[in-house]
């Protein structure tokens, strides 16, 4: 007997419709499955026939054909277990054949029928609602991910032979669904800027970043707080928009990133990968394409620690990304885009030693060590780094008097208001953040008085600064005037934005 059911496979971050086709008939007893399977799936026929048996269910034995349609695909993951179940049972005529093409089915089964969770349930979710789905039956612990959606009805299911219960009399599991958009509150942090102490120029640096969504380098010598720093910048970000919490959650949903027992993402997403990562592993990529750590760092922060210590390839890498806020990877027969709307902060040290700007630890680097140490941040990278913030280490002095600091709440409050000016600004038009204005765009929203435009002036002939760092400054100086509450660019914006472009003269000389 010929029998039907569905399920869904995961392409990059997208889910496709798989239909599985399920053949019992004469032959010697045996199982095959095409469609090109992966491993996980082809093991799947002694986890599916040995959770049948022990959920209570007997049928005589047959060749049996399992087929996964579309079979130009590769096939991934052990979710398709409970569908293939559900197919053999209605194969053998074990329950009707039209029952067990009510839902599409996902889940893994374990060896006593019992139901797993699986990765990507959310963008499963989302490819039942493209085909106008009537429910979608899942693992019971990934139920309320999938019912973020609100527009299709969420079935859990714990075990085996509860599905088969299920199929028989739909009225036996109420339909699941979430608030629309609205999975909650985000969570606290455990880290706040009030445990860091002084370092206020440098705080008030990552202050301009988060209000302006511009990327940023720390550069000062060890111990002086990068990380530190660079670590409580998504405590002052803005909360993520129900729809940014949609799209951050799928995600890490399809990419088996979800923390244990958590549904959604409620933070954004704070990335570090080490100096000796692959390009691979930071923008995506490989035979069958996966998202790197640009597109886990969508909707939030991307840290890349010891910037000159990363591969030149992979920095160069980053370039299409913080550009396009995408990413494309392209293979022969296909390519796939994955977002990758991320802020980038750096943090390095001022040269090979790290000693450049310690004022306690003398530097044994010549200038010419410096300069070469610098330059493996290439220019065009560079461009896309609007803040430039060096890191001085504090004395022990310091240390012990300082006083008491703004706490992230604080900070964040003065953030959030900077960029609600920028969405009144940019309404009607693609932007968000006055770090994604384009040359066009500065020219509309950042105009001078004349009295601005001298200072500029002056300061870009005086001290040297580089061409592009003219559309770096205003793009800053238009976020202190949106912290200050300004709707026009003063000199004094202007002289704070020009202390932020540090790396545009040759300091080290």
């Amino acid at each position: 007997m010929l029998a039907k059911t569905f399920a869904y496979g995961i392409n990059g971050l997208d889910a496709y419709p798989v239909t599985i086709e399920i053949d019992s008939g004469r032959g010697l007893p045996g199982t095959t499955i095409v469609g090109l399977p992966d491993n996980s799936i082809r093991e799947s026929r002694d986890r599916v026939w040995t959770a049948l048996k022990n959920s209570g269910f007997t049928f005589p034995t047959h060749k049996t054909t399992i087929n996964l349609s579309p079979a130009d695909l590769k096939k991934e993951g052990a979710h398709y277990d409970l569908a293939i179940a559900v197919g053999l049972l209605a194969a053998n005529a074990v329950i009707p054949v039209e029952m067990a093409r009510q839902f599409p089915l996902i889940g893994e089964l374990s060896l006593d029928g019992q139901i797993k969770s699986v990765s990507g349930t959310l963008s499963m979710a989302m490819a039942a609602l493209n085909e106008a789905q009537t429910g979608l039956i899942v693992p019971f612990p990934n139920a309320a991910e999938a019912a973020m959606l609100n527009r299709v009805s969420i079935y859990p299911v714990k075990t085996l032979a509860e599905t088969v219960a299920f199929l028989l009399d739909p009225s036996l599991i109420p339909a699941q669904r979430a608030s629309p958009l609205c999975p909650g509150p985000a969570a606290n942090w455990e880290i706040d800027f009030q445990e860091v102490k002084g370092q206020s120029y440098v705080k008030r640096g990552l202050e301009i970043a988060a209000a302006g969504g511009h990327n940023i380098i720390l550069i000062g010598p060890p111990g002086s707080g990068k990380s530190m720093l660079a670590k409580r910048l998504p405590t002052i970000l803005p909360d993520m928009t129900p729809e940014e919490t949609l799209e951050t959650t799928r995600i890490h949903s399809a990419m088996g990133l979800l923390p244990l027992g958590q549904s959604w993402l409620a933070n954004r997403p704070f990335r570090s990968p080490h100096h000796t990562s692959s390009d691979i592993a930071i923008v995506g990529g490989g035979s069958i394409p996966r998202p790197g750590e640009v597109t886990l760092s969508h909707n939030g922060v991307l840290f890349l620690d010891e910037f000159p210590e990363f591969r030149r390839p992979v920095l160069e890498s980053l370039r299409q990304p913080l550009e396009d806020r995408n990413v494309t990877i392209a293979r022969a027969l296909r390519s796939i885009r994955f977002p990758a709307n991320f802020m980038l902060i750096a943090a390095m040290n001022p040269c090979p030693c790290g000693f450049f700007t310690d004022p306690q630890k003398e530097c044994r680097c010549s200038s010419i060590q410096v300069q070469r140490y610098l330059s493996r941040i290439s220019g065009p990278l560079l461009d896309r780094i609007d803040v430039h913030i060096p890191v001085s280490a504090l004395r022990t002095a310091e240390l012990l008097n300082a006083p008491a600091a703004e706490t992230s709440a604080q900070i964040k409050q003065r953030t959030v208001a900077a960029r609600q000016r920028q969405q009144e600004r940019f309404q009607g038009t693609n932007l968000y953040t006055n770090a994604q204005m384009t040359g066009k765009q500065i020219t509309f929203f950042c105009s001078l008085k004349q009295d601005s435009r001298d200072l500029l002036n002056q300061a870009i002939e005086e001290l040297k600064l580089s061409a592009r760092a003219y559309d770096k400054i205003l793009k800053i100086s238009r976020t202190i005037a949106d912290l200050d509450g300004a709707a026009d660019i003063l000199p004094p914006h202007l002289a704070e934005a020009i202390q932020y472009r540090s790396l545009d003269r040759n300091w080290w000389g």
